[in-house]
């Protein structure tokens, strides 16, 4: 699989220090074809503080749209769901599956206090109130700590462009493989920006036992009228899913 591809505070100081970089972007989602009847949610906007300013993790990247709308267009199947978000940022694709009904847990480094409070402002903005309606936690990729132990039951784990820098790359799937193993049937869904033609995850996926396979994207946005390519903004962006490959196939690989 080839990949073309911060300090401490309370929650208080990102509101006071900054407020006045702060604006607000709004992602609709909505249902143009077909219709949803009374048991589909039709129209979803969601809200995000975005701090231009701030650090990336302040910024909704083209890839979170992406994972956003593919998630959306398949909103029936996510009730009840136990979603959890890595590196979640701005949130925006766990926020959206919050309120779609699955139960989700958004999380960010577990050392960056100003990203997590970051986040618990983008659910307050939507109307979801972290502890309640969804949980925050801080983790650290690639180290077993107790936050990842305290994790509930997952069925789907999910990141919009986590594969930022290769120095990351086998802590994540390190955490991803961990989490796989715990949650058999569980998978991984996300999405990437294209930065780099040498940046691969193959020899990885192989050390830990993965599988990745590509999902088509070609579809995705049609349903809301949404024209991806508006959010991608001249990037490319992929589309993944990866899984655990069971034991009783791994002869059969080899073979």
């Amino acid at each position: 699989m080839r990949f073309h591809m911060n300090g401490s505070s309370d929650d208080s100081d990102i509101v006071a220090a900054t407020a006045t970089a702060e604006h607000i972007r709004k992602f609709v989602f909505s249902c143009n074809v077909g219709g949803g009847g009374d048991t589909t949610l039709d129209r979803l906007e969601i809200r995000i503080p975005e701090i231009l300013q701030g650090a990336y993790s302040f910024y909704t990247w083209p890839s979170a749209p992406v994972l956003a709308y593919f998630l959306w267009e398949r909103r029936q199947t996510l009730a009840c769901k136990r979603i959890l978000e890595l590196g979640a940022g701005t949130a925006l694709p766990g926020i959206l599956a919050a309120k779609c009904g699955a139960q989700v847990v958004l999380s960010d480094n577990c050392i960056l206090p100003k990203s997590l409070a970051h986040i618990r402002k983008s659910c307050l903005a939507n109307q979801l109130q972290p502890g309640v309606d969804i949980d925050v936690v801080g983790l650290s990729w690639g180290l077993l700590l107790n936050s990842v132990f305290r994790l509930p039951a997952l069925d789907i784990i999910i990141a919009a462009d986590c594969f930022y820098d290769p120095s990351v790359f086998e802590d994540i799937i390190v955490t991803v493989a961990f989490l796989l193993e715990r949650n058999r049937g569980a998978k991984f869904i996300f999405t990437y920006q294209e930065r780099s033609a040498d940046w691969s995850i193959e020899a990885l996926l192989k050390k830990w036992k993965l599988h990745a396979s590509s999902i088509n994207m070609d579809d995705i946005g049609k349903q809301s009228g949404v024209d991806l390519l508006e959010y991608m903004g001249g990037h490319t962006i992929h589309l993944l899913e990866i899984t655990l490959i069971e034991p009783q196939h791994v002869g059969d690989l080899v073979e």
